[in-house]
């Protein structure tokens, strides 16, 4: 189990819901390499509205809009593991956003003989 503490860096990824990597879903693609990273963890969250570089604004109020809804994928790990995983991320977000923050883990607690 990965004991997490202390200093971190918190990475976060914004996409689109409709982004692939290969024909799977981009946001996928990115928490399995995380995990076979073994990176602490890492969790995909669904936007109801937003717009990126292209000023866009996707949002689920619009049909025609709704199936491009933005993502966001957090990973927390000790820096030097999250800046080792940096060169996947460059390989697999051609359009998005990526940012780095410092950040400190109060707690991390799994479940006990899960896997997942």
């Amino acid at each position: 189990m990965t004991r997490l503490t202390g200093t971190a860096l918190r990475v976060t990824i914004l996409i689109g819901e409709s982004d692939t990597w290969h024909h799977r879903p981009l946001y996928a693609e990115i928490v399995h390499r995380a995990r076979a990273a073994g990176l602490a963890g890492a969790s995909v969250f669904k936007g109801i509205e937003g717009f990126g570089a292209s000023s866009l604004v996707h949002t689920q109020r619009l049909l025609s809009m709704s199936e491009d809804l933005p993502v966001a994928i957090l990973i927390v790990d000790k820096e030097e593991r999250v800046r080792a995983f940096l060169p996947q991320l460059d390989e697999l977000v051609s359009e998005g956003l990526v940012i780095l923050d410092d950040c400190e883990v109060i707690r991390y607690v799994g479940r006990e003989g899960r896997d997942g």
